[in-house]
């Protein structure tokens, strides 16, 4: 049995004594649809990795009987509704932030001055000052042992792990632009319902944050470097829609339009909708050097399309590179070449990452400075088209 904490200890300095013995104890915040992926990721990832020891411990939902049925389901050994009480608890180490944007801030800055490590779900904030506040306690936490990230789970698609690794060999050369384009239908129906993701209180804003953030994230965290200038433009298509009371406007985005000026003198298209009819799950990426391109899109996200401009021009073409080898990021853990994975795979890669840096006593990434950099991009977006699109310098 574990003796009590000395009184005077600090919450950080209990949780940095943890004995080594014991498990890590992990509580999830959120219970909905990104609280059934991480659920998914946490009951899985010790099946296919060599990861530290640890327990699904709580989930935490502020519907009881809702919160005890996801728990019971997605392997959970209790529920909770108090997320203040769960992360006050010696048995938590690891807190999953799963919760809506409008939450992150709070829960995140009070488990980190709890000593407990924390992964939150992209974007890191709905504000840039909360962003800023959860930045700043992150670093603090650091300084004593805990660890932090954000979750943008597509660094973990083994083709665009692949994608980085080209690059970084300098397979493409100089890159000189990139496209992404991130497209969804889900709210192309004018009947489509309000949900808390189409009011600016909750959501923060509407495809910027919730898509325009993952593509930003892509295309520093393939081309690495800073965002320095951006040129901006949102709309939102349908301004009212069916609410439980009645017809409600909507306040966020429908899509967003920028493009980046990158220290690297790489210059970057962001286009992002949630109204483009056909288009289900569609993040597609073109990166374009003077030695080679890339070509990816989420639809197929097994294959990574390569072509090698070093070879003669009767040589040259688009390649389909099927990502299934073990040679291939992530892809030793998994089934014979060919078989392919899928979505959820990337959040089982995603905790993996994160507790093996909790083991190793690193910074895991993408850390909550990086999360920092897409939000300031973010909010330069939003500035610029505030006012009319003009060139707008990004803060850092």
């Amino acid at each position: 049995m574990t003796a009590p904490a000395h009184p005077s200890e600090s919450p950080a300095s209990r949780a940095a004594s943890r004995p080594a013995s014991r498990p890590l104890g992990v509580a999830a915040i959120g219970y909905a649809f990104m609280g059934k992926a991480h659920s998914n990721a946490w009951r899985n990832v010790a099946s296919f990795f060599d990861v530290p020891a640890f327990e699904q411990k709580v989930l935490v939902g502020r519907d009881a009987t809702a919160v005890a049925e996801a728990a019971a389901k997605y392997g959970w050994a209790e529920s909770a509704t108090d997320w203040r009480t769960v992360i006050e608890r010696d048995d938590i180490d690891i807190v999953d932030i799963c919760a809506p944007g409008w939450m992150h801030a709070e829960i995140a800055i009070a488990a980190l001055e709890a000593g407990k490590h924390v992964l939150v779900e992209k974007p890191l904030a709905n504000t840039l000052a909360e962003a800023e506040l959860m930045t700043a306690a992150a670093a603090k936490a650091r300084a004593r042992g805990v660890q932090s990230m954000i979750g943008f789970n597509y660094r973990r698609v083994p083709a665009l792990a692949l994608a980085k690794e080209l690059i970084a060999e300098d397979r493409l050369g100089t890159v000189r632009h990139v496209r992404a384009a991130y497209l969804q239908d889900w709210l192309a129906d004018a009947q489509a319902p309000m949900t808390w993701r189409l009011r600016k209180e909750t959501a923060g804003s509407g495809a910027l944050g919730d898509i325009a953030s993952h593509a930003i994230d892509q295309v520093l965290f393939l081309l690495g470097g800073q965002v320095t200038e951006v040129s901006g433009r949102l709309n939102t298509f349908v301004s009212q829609r069916p609410g439980s009371e009645g017809t409600e406007d909507v306040t966020v985005d429908d899509a967003a339009w920028a493009t980046l000026s990158l220290t690297s003198g790489a210059i970057a298209s962001v286009e992002v909708s949630r109204v483009a009819t056909g288009r289900k799950n569609s993040l597609q990426i073109e990166v374009y050097g003077d030695k080679g391109s890339l070509l990816f899109d989420l639809e197929n996200l097994n294959e990574l399309g390569f072509l090698d401009a070093t070879l003669p021009v009767r040589e040259q073409g688009f390649r389909r590179i099927l990502v299934n080898e073990p040679e291939h990021p992530y892809l030793e853990a998994w089934w014979p070449q060919g078989h392919i994975i899928g979505w959820e795979h990337t959040f089982t890669h995603q905790v993996r990452d994160f507790l093996t840096a909790i083991k190793d006593g690193t910074q895991p990434s993408p850390s909550f400075e990086e999360g920092l950099n897409v939000q300031y991009v973010l909010d330069a977006v939003e500035e610029s088209a505030a006012n009319k699109s003009t060139l707008t310098v990004v803060r850092h």
